[in-house]
């Protein structure tokens, strides 16, 4: 979604080649209003946004950078609706969210994102089904929360009333610092669940209530969200599907027509991929700026600062090993979609479409890598240097490898070590970009 805008407004800026020009400027903004409005932003919003680029722009002295500048401010107030942004907590715990919305959106997936977000946060999260409609929804929760290791409710209770009744009651004393409810959804509005929804929130008394949008949805995803803000009462939306094709408009006209708060994006199928949705970040990377600050946030919470210490040591000492490898591996699963990771490094999104679909857990490469390196004895994991023709004939049988895969695999480990090593040293970092913009000259993805 991110690429549809970035590639848009990068092309319209480009159209203003010269100072003072407001033929280019009308040009540009007639762009802009057709870029908007055929990714679904609402017309009233398209309309206002249009015209506070137009006179910030002026007001600056037409050009490039000022119209650039108009922009990424417009956005911004366009998505600040005020309100809380990411997770609130209550003042005493648990803090109980009721999560809501339609079925097919990825309410279930989401609730569980939310607390694998609230597990790296070192919170107690327990999870308690409440969609008794959907045969599958209890047991996609009981394995979503298995998969992130966080606790599941279990009940026998036939009604989501009871069931919330009954979480309630075990919760007391229990030391959970979130609850999360996840509710029951339909094809469709109807006041059966309604009902039902402002039941269960009457009984759990809900700190806040997420509704789950699908960004697929366009504007009957807006009106759908309103509905249920009529009805039910909601504190903030979490938009799901966000790294699909989606048009994407569905995010600026929710906070401009309904003035709630976004909180969560959704941007993959990994319970990792879920970020918290702040105004200046997401509009950074509409503009192609990146998002460093998030990049941050996630990487903090899988690698320690001593893990990056010793690895960095490793690395620069020439001594980064198989295990070492495979460990690194593991923890950039943890991050979520490796093409949002890469989007959110400045001047890079451009490569993040190629890398959307790289899944690490279904990887052939990696699998077999894993496969050799099970082959291997300690001291050969470790030191890759002592792996003679014998060891590697013996290595590729234990594994089912041929030798020439394990002799490709092993070189290729050795150049990445090379580099790693070069780009750790005094100015390796600038000849990586230098690099970078050879290969951006010779045609590679921008």
């Amino acid at each position: 979604m991110f690429d549809v805008f970035t590639d848009g407004f990068r092309s319209i800026a480009n159209k203003i080649r010269f100072s003072d020009d407001e033929k280019a400027l009308d040009k540009a903004l007639d762009e802009l209003k057709k870029i908007l409005l055929k990714n679904d932003v609402y017309h009233k919003a398209t309309k206002e946004l249009i015209t506070q680029v137009q006179t910030q722009t002026k007001a600056k002295g037409i050009g490039k950078q000022s119209f650039m500048e108009a922009l990424q401010d417009s956005l911004t107030k366009l998505l600040s609706t005020g309100g809380n942004q990411g997770f609130t907590f209550s003042s005493k715990p648990p803090t109980n969210i009721l999560m809501v919305g339609l079925q097919g959106s990825g309410k279930t997936t989401t609730t569980a994102k939310l607390a694998n977000y609230l597990k790296g946060k070192n919170k107690k999260v327990l999870l308690v089904p409440c969609d008794l409609q959907r045969m599958a929804a209890v047991e996609q929760l009981r394995q979503l929360a298995k998969q992130i290791e966080v606790e599941f409710f279990e009940s026998s209770k036939t009604s989501p009333q009871e069931v919330a009744k009954e979480a309630l009651a075990y919760v007391q004393n229990k030391l959970y610092d979130v609850v999360l409810f996840d509710t029951a959804g339909r094809l469709a509005i109807d006041e059966g669940l309604m009902n039902e929804l402002k039941e269960i929130k009457e009984i759990v008394k809900p700190h806040e209530t997420f509704y789950v949008a699908d960004s697929l949805s366009g504007q009957e995803g807006v009106r759908n969200a309103e509905l249920f803000n009529q009805k039910i009462g909601i504190d903030g939306v979490i938009l799901s599907k966000f790294d699909s094709d989606s048009k994407g408009g569905i995010a600026l006209s929710i906070a401009y027509q309904l003035g709630i708060s976004l909180r969560f994006i959704g941007s993959g199928e990994k319970v990792a991929d879920l970020d918290i949705f702040l105004p200046e970040r997401v509009v950074s990377r509409l503009m192609g700026a990146g998002d460093i600050a998030s990049l941050a946030e996630k990487t903090a919470g899988v690698f320690s600062e001593k893990e990056t210490k010793d690895i960095a040591k490793k690395i620069k000492k020439g001594k980064f090993g198989f295990e070492d490898f495979l460990s690194q591996i593991e923890n950039v699963k943890k991050l979520g979609n490796l093409g949002n990771l890469v989007g959110m490094i400045p001047g890079l999104g451009g490569m993040a479409g190629a890398l959307k679909n790289v899944d690490l857990d279904n990887s052939v490469e990696i699998k077999n890598i894993r496969a050799m390196v099970n082959s291997m004895t300690k001291k050969e994991r470790e030191n890759p240097e002592i792996l003679n023709g014998s060891r590697r004939k013996r290595i590729a049988l234990g594994c089912g490898l041929e030798v020439a895969d394990i002799n490709r695999i092993i070189k290729q480990f050795d150049n990445a070590s090379k580099m790693a090593k070069k780009l750790s040293s005094k100015g390796g970092m600038q000849d990586l970009m230098g690099m970078m913009q050879q290969m951006r000259g010779r045609g590679f993805p921008r």
